[in-house]
């Protein structure tokens, strides 16, 4: 196994969304390397449909102060609202940044962005859905993906593709540590790259792959959190996990909230237009943890459709056409490849899919990391997008929230790393800061041991896809833990077949199975201990919010022995008090 040095002032880690915007803002300053285990426009931004939102009120009256208060009210408040507002303030500069470096929005015959409704968006505080949501057509992650990317390679950015980075480098101990750099494995010939940098950026999207029934693809599976998680980084609110309504029936793979936004109705076995029940005012359109709750309640008491009563339909047949093709071709041509039928004519069958992750690595509003209540940054350590949690979307996140985050606060990390690494000296790493990641790849191919690694995962998706998904009580809870914990004792004897060093996913696929584990047993630990309902996290046994005892962000740390100890940091308020969540 070969090793090569690289010296950079900047690394950032994924290049989705979050870090091709980052990538933007350090390139032409500093010298800056953008590594990623996947090709960038490959990246999991892609597959985000419905929108971007910003108070642009180019087809309704809008302002930012009503995004920030749908924000905090789903979110159940218990996102940080100082963030929201920052968020909800610059989301529309960041539209306009877009549209400026060639984004292809859709537009109003007026040659405007065209803006839609959404889920739990609304005007003057809940009086009705607002249009806020901008779009193009309902493949707006693509064309974000695409445009951030061409404005990567015209400012001559460094990728190292299909670069998977299994550690990351400290100089110093205790509370003068600082961010050194990363160790990474190129997929193509197995070799190892050491990259020392004065700062890492983490943009390394969610974990979804630890769910069965899951709208994420293959790659998320947690490796920036569950690398930092090793490396005694706490993550923050990890039991708040989000499922979307409306995937498709057996695979998961998302049809867009957009669906809804363009008038599509939800109907349970009985035709019945269910949602009227729980969100008289907005109906279809309420936040994503209510509405999925709201299935789970349909299918439960037996008004689900299809031979198993196991799924709810999604109704688009009473729309136009044209309006079908124009706005929602993506989602209809899935409808139609994996399921063989017409949306136009027929309904489609959905059910809850796993979609996104509010938790992640704690960072401040300049996508610093933090590592308690107190905002102790680690120096040189940045975070922004899925993997991380600012927190702007606290217990449940409003749907086009992700888009706007992941340019906002890519953003914000961007610029504050390359402030940062313009203002410290060259981190001095020795040779051999590669050898643990060396010994790890090479026990792993020399093991003996009789565990698969497929299996081990599957394990754990139907674990925690049965036990810890839509509704928890303190029984599956225990029953997934239980689970969790045997899986961490099999995951130490797994063996991989593949012993060769060119695109070895039988290997890489190993080590991120450890990330999944440990996400997963934080995201347990946390649900058991938080004896409440709130947002994403439904207690069955615990069915109310509980403000008095539960307004505070759990941090989950995963101790030497593979356990997890949790403490608590309080949630930031701001000028909206906490209220019932009514639609």
């Amino acid at each position: 196994m070969n090793v090569h040095f690289h010296s950079y002032d900047a690394v950032i880690v994924g290049a989705g969304g979050a870090g091709l915007r980052a990538a933007i803002e350090v390139a032409g300053s500093v010298r800056t390397a953008v590594l990623t285990k996947l090709y960038p426009t490959r990246s999991h931004t892609g597959a985000a449909q419905g929108g971007m939102c910003a108070a642009l009120a180019n087809v309704e009256e809008d302002y930012w102060e009503w995004h920030a208060f749908d924000t905090v009210k789903g979110s159940d408040y218990l996102g940080d609202q100082p963030a929201i507002d920052i968020m909800c303030r610059e989301a529309i500069d960041a539209v306009i940044d877009l549209e400026h470096m060639g984004m292809a929005f859709s537009r109003t015959p007026q040659g405007r962005i065209d803006q839609r409704r959404f889920g739990g968006h609304t005007r003057n505080h809940g009086e009705a859905p607002v249009r806020r949501s901008c779009y193009a057509a309902d493949r707006t992650g693509h064309m974000i993906l695409q445009t951030l990317y061409q404005q990567c390679v015209a400012k001559e950015v460094n990728f190292f593709n299909e670069f998977q980075v299994f550690d990351v480098l400290f100089e110093g101990e205790g509370k003068d540590r600082r961010t050194a750099g990363v160790v990474a494995y190129e997929l193509e010939t197995g070799d190892l790259h050491v990259f020392t940098s004065k700062g890492v950026l983490f943009a390394t999207g969610g974990y979804g792959k630890m769910f069965r029934v899951s709208s994420n693809a293959h790659t998320l599976t947690g490796d920036g959190p569950g690398l930092l998680f090793k490396r005694g980084i706490p993550m923050q609110d990890l039991e708040f996990y989000q499922f979307h309504p409306t995937g498709i029936y057996g695979f998961g793979i998302l049809l867009s909230e957009a669906a809804r936004g363009e008038g599509g109705i939800l109907r349970n076995g009985l035709g019945e237009r269910f949602m009227e029940r729980v969100a008289p005012t907005v109906k279809d359109l309420a936040p994503r943890d209510m509405v999925s709750r709201a299935i789970h309640a349909e299918i439960k008491e037996g008004r689900g459709a299809g031979p198993s009563k196991d799924y709810i339909y999604l109704d688009l047949t009473h729309l136009p056409p044209e309006q079908i093709d124009a706005k929602l071709p993506d989602i209809t041509d899935f409808a139609r490849t994996y399921l063989g039928i017409e949306p136009k004519k027929d309904p489609i069958p959905i059910q809850p899919t796993a979609h996104y992750a509010m938790g992640g690595i704690p960072t401040n509003v300049h996508g610093e990391v933090v590592i308690d209540g107190e905002g102790t940054i680690v120096p040189g350590l940045y975070a922004a997008g899925e993997c991380a949690c600012v927190s702007v979307h606290g217990a449940n996140r409003l749907g086009t929230n992700s888009l706007l985050d992941i340019v906002v606060f890519g953003r914000r990390g961007g610029r504050a790393m390359a402030d940062y690494v313009t203002s410290v000296d060259h981190p001095t790493i020795g040779r051999g800061a590669e050898e643990p990641v060396k010994a790890r790849i090479e026990e792993l191919k020399a093991g003996s041991g009789t565990e698969k690694v497929a299996e081990i995962r599957s394990t754990l998706q139907e674990a925690m896809t049965r036990d810890a998904s839509v509704v928890r009580t303190e029984e599956s809870l225990l029953d997934s833990l239980a689970t969790i914990e045997d899986l961490k004792k099999r995951y130490t004897q797994i063996k991989i077949d593949d012993k060769s060093d060119v695109f070895n996913y039988d290997l890489t696929e190993a080590l991120e199975l450890g990330h999944l584990l440990d996400l997963a047993h934080g995201l347990v630990v946390g649900a058991l201990a938080r004896k409440e309902s709130r947002g994403a996290h439904w207690r069955d046994d615990f069915p109310t919010r509980d403000d008095k005892n539960w307004m505070k962000h759990t941090l989950a740390h995963l101790e030497d022995d593979g356990s997890i100890r949790l403490d608590y940091k309080p949630v930031i308020g701001g000028k909206y008090e906490p209220m019932e969540r009514k639609y």
